[in-house]
């Protein structure tokens, strides 16, 4: 009987073992070449296992399980061929005119296409029980999963939001003594790992500053559809700051340093690292080579990863590398925070959102949009004088965005050979 075995891939290099976070089929179903059959979570990003055959698959290992790169986890009975599902039209009949007329045919009914998210078919296993032991409509819910797919996290934020597939409010918060236990994830597990360890062996430390964002801010708005006309692409704030960046970094190369072994390592490069959020939580995506980069290729490369995060479909090498990261805490309304470093990077730029605030300009007090901005960095690398220096090199070129075209020089300087 010829078989074809099912083996856990190498999600990337130096890791040996991985959980099967979900079955996205079951066992002794029939699957079709290429079709995604699971999600295996690894310590650095989930990952889709796909069929590699036709026919009748068994699953040989449990959900939630841990298993080695390697290792059988399914077998498929390539002597099973997945049947076609033909949607039945029905011809039409004929219906006999009034008065012996000639007989005309009514007109054909199209099939009933059920709308997306209107079953439970498109949600997993365990989703879908849990729909049914609820009673929610699917439809109400939407699907963070592949391809829409709805997941059990997507069914319990849904029930946690306290209304019904009715519309009715529901008892699923507040008044119960119901608790909810989920195993960590592999990723998450690791993150955890990741971030005790930077606050046990750095010696990190945070300094701040505020930008005022009425320049870039009016530039903008002056050419954002131009701009988006010309290049494809939305004009944010994003792009400006890692712009910035890069340029600090040239003048302050240790902030885009690390420690290896007993050696300072620093980089004539910068791969940026940006975090965004995603179904399986943060993740941060490397923007390589940023330095080169005009303010259009960064947004389009920024707006590249995010949707490959949020599809689940980062790779491994588009996760490692980076020499910096910036994060930003802004677009869900935070005010100020001491973001964590990302080892094993020396430090990590955070933004926050943009609030019109009275500022004392010329001994007049005026309103302005002010944004507050964190550097948090090793203090075991990086100096204060470099670390502030740096912040407010950043926050010059925020604040006079020509700077930026001059490599963080003022217009004039440069003209001038200053």
């Amino acid at each position: 009987m010829p078989i074809v075995e099912i083996k856990v891939p190498s999600p990337g290099e130096s890791i040996s073992e991985v959980r099967i976070a979900q079955w996205l089929v079951k066992s002794g179903e029939t699957v079709r070449k290429d079709q995604v059959i699971a999600e295996i979570d690894s310590d650095k990003a989930t990952l889709e296992l796909s069929a590699e055959a036709e026919g009748r698959i068994e699953l040989l290992i449990t959900a939630d399980a841990t298993v080695n790169v390697g290792d059988v986890v399914a077998r498929i009975d390539t002597s099973v061929k997945a049947e076609e599902k033909v949607k039945e039209v029905k011809e039409p009949k004929a219906v006999k005119a009034a008065g012996g007329e000639k007989e005309v045919k009514a007109a054909p009914v199209p099939a009933a296409v059920p709308a997306p998210g209107a079953t439970a078919a498109h949600a997993t296993p365990v989703a879908k029980a849990m729909l049914e032991e609820k009673g929610v409509d699917p439809g109400k819910v939407k699907g963070s999963g592949p391809n829409g797919r709805i997941t059990k996290s997507d069914v319990a934020a849904y029930i946690a939001g306290g209304v019904d597939a009715g519309g009715q409010l529901m008892n699923g918060w507040g008044g119960s003594r119901n608790d909810n236990r989920a195993k960590m994830t592999t990723l998450r597990k690791k993150v955890a790992e990741r971030l005790v360890s930077v606050k046990n062996q750095t010696a990190m430390l945070t300094t701040f500053n505020e930008v005022d964002m009425s320049a870039v801010m009016a530039l903008r708005d002056r050419y954002k559809d131009k701009f988006k006309e010309q290049k494809g692409i939305g004009l944010g704030f994003m792009s400006f700051f890692t712009k910035a960046v890069t340029e600090a970094l040239r003048q302050f190369p240790t902030v885009n340093g690390q420690i290896q072994g007993d050696e300072i390592v620093t980089f004539d490069y910068a791969d940026i690292g940006i975090a965004v959020s995603s179904p399986k939580g943060l993740m941060v995506p490397i923007l390589r080579n940023a330095e080169r980069l005009s303010l259009a290729e960064i947004e389009a490369g920024i707006k590249e990863l995010a949707v490959k995060a949020r599809d689940g479909k980062l790779s491994i090498d588009e996760m490692t590398g980076g020499t910096f990261t910036i994060t930003n805490g802004g677009v869900f309304g935070s005010m100020l925070s001491t973001p964590i470093i990302n080892p094993p990077q020396s430090a990590i730029l955070g933004m926050h959102n943009i609030v019109e605030r009275p500022v004392a300009v010329k001994g007049q007090v005026v309103i302005r949009p002010i944004m507050y901005v964190a550097l948090s960095y090793d203090h075991r690398i990086i100096d204060g004088k470099e670390s502030v220096s740096f912040l407010y090199k950043v926050k010059e070129m925020i604040e006079d965005p020509h700077k930026l075209v001059f490599g963080g020089k003022d217009p004039g300087e440069v003209l001038l050979g200053l």
